[in-house]
């Protein structure tokens, strides 16, 4: 039940602005029914205009990202509408090729026949989006099923609620909400929508709230990509280059003030390079924001003050090695490296999505392997070595949903990747043409003339059939 006593099922019926949830999503399936979004013109138009609106409300949207998570305009274009920019321009590029049916000559039983296979909509989507890339983890799903041809409806998040304003703002300008239909408001209102049959379910962000979604879709039968986070480790060999390593990972970590799904959570350094490599990454920290990075024009904020405290309490877990400066009136936390961390502490078993940084020494590849292979199934895995070898032996022997060999999360900065989870990570990928597959389902039709009708499948089945079946069904 709701704070107001309402149950979810209530409140799909609730008025909002533009109708029901019922009832828009009703509209939805009305404009999906009537064929207009399946044309390729009509996908590709589609398209456009989103790109189009994309670039007039830009400014708009970098003011929303600065003032949600304190962005700078280019780390937001950066890491935000450039890679929609592309991710649409790729879509748009490949979409007609895609779209071809495939076909194939049918089996003997089959003759003459032909097999024609192409992809269908689900028909109408929920995209549910997290708050941490709000723009990038809202439009990229988005672009990726109007590219398939279906309509859609954005529940973007509550907690970077400018963002969530200008993309609103934006697409209404953009698309009927008939076609599109953007749903402002908290978790009530979407354990409303889910109470509602979509014919498909995205959604990003937790895994708790992602095993809600995912019972609440099996409630319907509804298929669901589920993209969650995880504690994505990176694993540091003693071949390694180190001031690069250091760097790079630094990047990955504090990009965003730590809030990226994608981020290292933590770091296994061969022992041999312990100490040396927490002097390089204390010094790539300095490079990157200063000496004072609560200063720095590039250095984010904390979304809110319950993640803020839940972050301080990560800092008791370990001792602080660099960092640890809070500032609770501008929810900042320094760039802080641990060390000294219980494996069993709350902050090596939980995502910590912000900018800590546990670092722990392994003693060999085996301890490391182990070490992986006994928490959940991670996001990325991360692996820097000179060795082809050892990166490979690591790759093999952890699941996990995608990664890096000497860099961390730049798999997500291509359309050419397809980018997803796997167990508690997540179910299910999408980008470019993983996206358009995500949203679509295979089609497969058996096309047969009139003639040569053979009596031969009709009964009756006496004995002498028997032979003729098993050399025709081989």
């Amino acid at each position: 039940m709701s704070a107001t006593g309402q149950s979810p099922a209530a409140l799909a019926r609730e008025q909002l602005p533009g109708g029901t949830p019922a009832d828009r999503l009703a509209a939805l399936r009305r404009t999906f029914e009537s064929g207009q979004s399946l044309p390729l013109k009509a996908r590709l138009g589609a398209l456009g205009a989103l790109l189009d609106a994309l670039k007039r409300h830009e400014p708009l949207l970098l003011e929303a990202l600065h003032r949600d998570l304190g962005k700078s305009p280019v780390e937001a274009y950066f890491t935000e509408i450039g890679l929609v920019r592309q991710e649409i321009r790729y879509l748009r590029h490949w979409l007609p090729f895609w779209m071809r049916p495939r076909w194939r000559l049918g089996s003997l039983v089959q003759q003459p026949g032909w097999i024609r296979i192409r992809r269908a909509p689900y028909g109408v989507v929920l995209v549910i989006a997290p708050w941490n890339f709000p723009v990038l983890l809202s439009l990229l799903p988005l672009a990726g099923a109007l590219a398939a041809g279906n309509a859609v409806a954005l529940k973007p998040s509550e907690l970077a609620p400018n963002s969530a304003g200008v993309l609103r703002l934006m697409l209404e300008s953009a698309f009927s909400p008939d076609y599109v239909a953007v749903f402002e408001g908290g978790p009530e209102l979407a354990r409303a929508l889910l109470e509602l049959r979509w014919d498909y379910v995205f959604f990003t962000g937790g895994p708790a709230t992602g095993r809600f979604v995912y019972e609440a879709a099996a409630r319907h039968l509804t298929p669901c990509t589920l993209e969650l986070g995880g504690k994505s480790p990176c694993v540091v060999d003693a071949q390694v280059e180190l001031q690069t390593a250091a760097r790079r990972i630094a990047w990955g970590k504090f990009l965003n003030a730590g809030q990226v799904c994608l981020a290292p959570d933590y770091v296994l350094v061969d022992r041999r390079l312990y100490e040396a490599f927490l002097e390089a990454l204390v010094k790539a920290i300095r490079a990157l924001y200063g000496d004072a990075p609560q200063r720095h024009p590039d250095y984010g904020r904390i979304v809110n003050e319950q993640h803020f405290a839940r972050l301080v309490a990560y800092l008791r877990q370990g001792r602080v090695y660099y960092g640890g400066q809070l500032d609770a009136s501008e929810r900042y936390i320094a760039p802080t490296v641990l060390v000294e961390v219980p494996p069993e502490a709350p902050v090596m078993q939980e995502e910590i999505f912000g900018p800590i940084l546990p670092v722990l020494p392994y003693e060999n590849p085996e301890e490391a392997v182990s070490f992986l292979r006994s928490r959940p199934d991670p996001l990325a895995l991360y692996v820097f070595s000179r060795n082809p070898g050892f990166a490979q032996r690591l790759q093999e022997s952890v699941r996990f949903g995608g990664g890096c060999v000497n860099d961390v999360v730049l798999q997500l900065a291509s359309p050419r990747f397809p980018f997803g989870g796997i167990g508690q990570s997540g179910l299910g990928r999408y980008r470019g043409k993983a996206s358009w597959e995500c949203f679509t389902y295979e089609q497969a039709v058996l096309l047969r003339p009139f003639a040569g009708d053979v009596r031969l499948r009709y009964p009756p089945y006496e004995a002498a059939k028997r032979p003729l079946f098993r050399r025709l069904l081989r």
